[in-house]
């Protein structure tokens, strides 16, 4: 495999593949990694693709967390958070799926799970929390959300199907396989539909945390620091003319 953090591929039935290649590592996201990990799914949300699965390079990780020594911002690889696409995205899970890994499987709309599959959310073990793992109370039933939450558990792809969490259970090494099935299924379905469907839910069926408020919020006020137009006001300021704004 490539180097890069991040591995895209375009199919041409409309789906496409997301990477974390960083196997060496249990698939842990770096700062890198999650910028490039927004940027795909940006890219794609503009593409005329129309599902994309999330998995992890290799069979024993789909995302160990957070790398310690170089840490991301991980609301900018979060589904509906660092990024917002009204198309479905499928999360492909093979061993470990622990912390901001566990987030990303919670806040896809589908998940499939290789029977290797170890989930965990260890944080009221380790004395911090980002807080948008609360939201796994409106996606889930609420004695089994707070079971992953407040006990800090590892339990298998078994015990996360019985608990609402995934939509499949497959042989160690086909969840890829698993879930490019039902994205080519869901490809061939109306594009306006599944959009607004996804929408209404995300926007007023499912409850969120407010952490999960908070993050989209520093999203969009960071989408207008990191803008063009953020450059163009101070240096019209310098250079004593109009600024040109071009909403981007």
């Amino acid at each position: 495999m490539s180097e890069a953090p991040v591995i895209v591929e375009n199919h041409d039935d409309g789906v496409t593949v997301i990477t974390l290649n960083r196997a060496h590592k249990k698939n842990a996201m770096s700062r890198q990694a999650a910028l490039d990990v927004q940027r795909a799914f940006d890219e794609f949300d503009r593409s005329a693709q129309r599902v994309a699965i999330f998995t992890g390079a290799g069979d024993d990780a789909f995302c160990a967390g957070a790398d310690l020594n170089d840490k991301p911002e991980f609301w900018r690889c979060t589904p509906t958070v660092g990024f917002r696409t009204e198309k479905p995205v499928i999360a492909a899970i093979g061993g470990w799926c622990i912390g901001g890994g566990l987030v990303f499987a919670m806040m896809s709309d589908l998940a499939v799970a290789s029977e290797s599959a170890i989930f965990q959310y260890p944080e009221a073990r380790l004395g911090f929390t980002g807080g948008i793992i609360a939201s796994m109370a409106g996606r889930i039933p609420h004695k089994f959300a707070m079971e992953v939450m407040m006990l800090g558990r590892r339990f298998n792809a078994e015990r996360a199907m019985q608990m609402g969490l995934v939509n499949a259970v497959t042989p160690r090494g086909e969840h890829v396989n698993g879930a490019l099935a039902i994205a080519r299924e869901i490809a061939q379905a109306a594009p306006l539909v599944l959009a607004m469907l996804k929408r209404s839910v995300v926007r007023e069926v499912v409850a969120q945390s407010p952490a999960e408020s908070m993050a989209r919020t520093l999203a969009q006020l960071t989408a207008i620091t990191e803008s063009a137009d953020a450059k163009e006001g101070p240096a019209a300021f310098r250079e004593k003319r109009a600024p040109v704004y071009r909403g981007a």
